[in-house]
């Protein structure tokens, strides 16, 4: 472990409908919705995904910015993995992939694989 005082605070995509965004990112995915100026910011505790969207880009920007679609990204499903999918199929997001062992952040875990409504790929992770 590195003795520098670094820590991943947000990351960010790109978003093609602000009202799909803010149905999925709550809903689905439990982030609170933050209005930001031009759309929506999601947070989970101290971790938040910024959104780039219709009028709404950041600077400084990205040297290929990211298209709706293009991101991948992995959120802790804090209980067992079978909860995670029975949540996905309760709001009609079908699974690509899993449930299936995987190795992240916190070490040996159960993910499942899935889209957001833009065509991302979002993963569930367990580590029960």
């Amino acid at each position: 472990m590195s003795d520098l005082p670094v820590a991943l605070d947000h990351c960010v995509i790109h978003v093609g409908d602000w009202e799909v965004a803010l149905d999925f990112y709550t809903n689905v995915m439990g982030g609170e919705a933050i209005a930001v100026k031009d759309g929506y910011v999601f947070r989970w505790a101290d971790k938040q995904l910024n959104c780039h969207g219709p009028n709404k880009f950041a600077e400084p920007k990205a040297r290929v910015p990211v298209e709706p679609g293009n991101s991948d990204l992995c959120f802790c499903w804090n209980g067992p993995i079978a909860d995670a999918v029975a949540h996905l199929n309760a709001h009609g997001i079908t699974t690509e992939e899993g449930p299936c062992k995987r190795f992240g952040g916190q070490g040996d875990g159960t993910s499942v694989y899935f889209r957001d409504p833009d065509g991302s790929l979002m993963e569930f992770i367990s580590y029960e």
